[in-house]
């Protein structure tokens, strides 16, 4: 590859000091920008923007590479926590990583780069990008440490922003990047990966949302309708939560499932009209498996659907990919599985596979 001008989001995380380093070591320009995305309670002990700020100029140090500061908090608020809480108070369960990648980190962000002169910009995220010579195509591809692969977040970008994106983590294992960062001695070798989004943190789901979605208790119901408790509002619930439903110690009385009556107790389904939270027994309940989901807002990475046919995809991440057959016009897709998905739920993303290839997906918006 031609020494080029690249622009590298540091996070302050070991997967982005180390794509800053391997780009440079190849003899690129490399110049780092830290994205500030949230201004809220910043400086609570939830949200370490400004630690992991003071770590992205600790390792720009070492590198010997420019670091430049830039709040995109306002663009985050409009474009991701805006639909974040729309998609809530609606009773879905959104994805903000995805929503995040495709409008400020590869659009934001990426124009900033440009205005730079940058011809590439580079993230810490595990996947690849490639050309496809046959189909004159740029492809995303799964990252090679399969227990890392970032893909799933990354399935709505498209042609132009993939054209200016590497991935140079992506090629390798996270033992190999933290190996690497221990051995050129960066500061944040041993920081262990953030998890969830700044804007929660470590902090208790429901409490975040109370500051911004009113309380609006209702029934908890179970499947053949006896009411057992009552829920905070169906915007707090998720299809599959087993934790905090406040239930746990219920025993159902005259259950016909043998030993049922002692299993946990699952969300299985959020009914909006009538503000009734429905919980079964049993991971396992049929309540919690679909044999199809439907997905629409879909985008595809080669700008065009593909083709009717046979493929895998996955209904949330942290899930193996599942095999299954996929119908559509594109602009609304149709997945039907063979074998039985568990707790698909409406605003999560379908992201579509063949083979690793990440083809790209839309948001469920119901499943059966």
């Amino acid at each position: 590859m031609k020494k080029q001008r690249v622009v590298v989001g540091l996070s302050g995380g070991v997967d982005s000091a180390v794509t800053a380093h391997l780009l440079k070591q190849q003899g690129h320009e490399v110049i780092g920008i830290f994205m500030k995305n949230w201004e809220d309670d910043d400086d609570s002990e939830y949200c370490s923007s400004n630690i992991d700020f003071v770590d992205a100029a600790s390792v720009a140090d070492v590198l010997g590479i420019e670091l430049e500061h830039v709040n995109f908090a306002a663009d985050y608020k409009d474009r991701v926590f805006a639909e974040f809480l729309r998609e809530y108070q609606a009773g879905r369960t959104p994805n903000p990583d995805v929503l995040c990648n495709a409008e400020i980190k590869f659009k934001a962000f990426l124009d900033h780069a440009m205005r730079l002169g940058a011809e590439k910009i580079a993230t810490g995220h595990y996947a690849r990008a490639r050309f496809n010579e046959a189909t004159q195509k740029h492809e995303l591809l799964k990252g090679l440490d399969a227990s890392k692969d970032q893909s799933y977040f990354l399935h709505r970008l498209n042609q132009a922003q993939l054209s200016k994106t590497l991935f140079p983590v992506g090629e390798l294992r996270k033992t190999e990047v933290r190996r690497i960062a221990d051995e050129i001695g960066l500061p944040n070798a041993k920081k262990k990966d953030s998890t969830g989004i700044c804007f929660i943190g470590e902090r208790p789901f429901r409490d975040f949302l109370n500051r911004y979605i009113r309380k609006e208790p209702g029934p908890i119901r179970d499947e053949r309708g006896r009411r057992i408790g009552e829920h905070q509002g169906l915007s707090f619930y998720t299809l599959g939560q087993r934790q905090g439903l406040g239930i746990g110690g219920v025993k159902e009385k005259g259950a016909q499932r043998g030993s049922g009556d002692h299993s946990p107790w699952f969300v299985a389904r959020k009914d909006m009209a009538s503000n009734t939270l429905w919980v079964v027994q049993g991971h396992d309940h049929p309540w919690l498996l679909s044999h199809t989901l439907e997905a629409d807002d879909t985008s595809w990475v080669a700008g065009d659907a593909p083709a009717a046919g046979g493929y895998a995809a996955k209904s949330r991440y942290r899930q193996a990919d599942a095999g299954c057959a996929l119908e559509g016009d594109g602009g609304r897709i149709r997945l039907a599985f063979p074998e039985a998905q568990w707790a698909v739920t409406p605003g999560q993303s379908a992201v579509v596979y063949d083979g690793d290839v990440c083809l790209g997906g839309g948001v469920i918006a119901q499943a059966a």
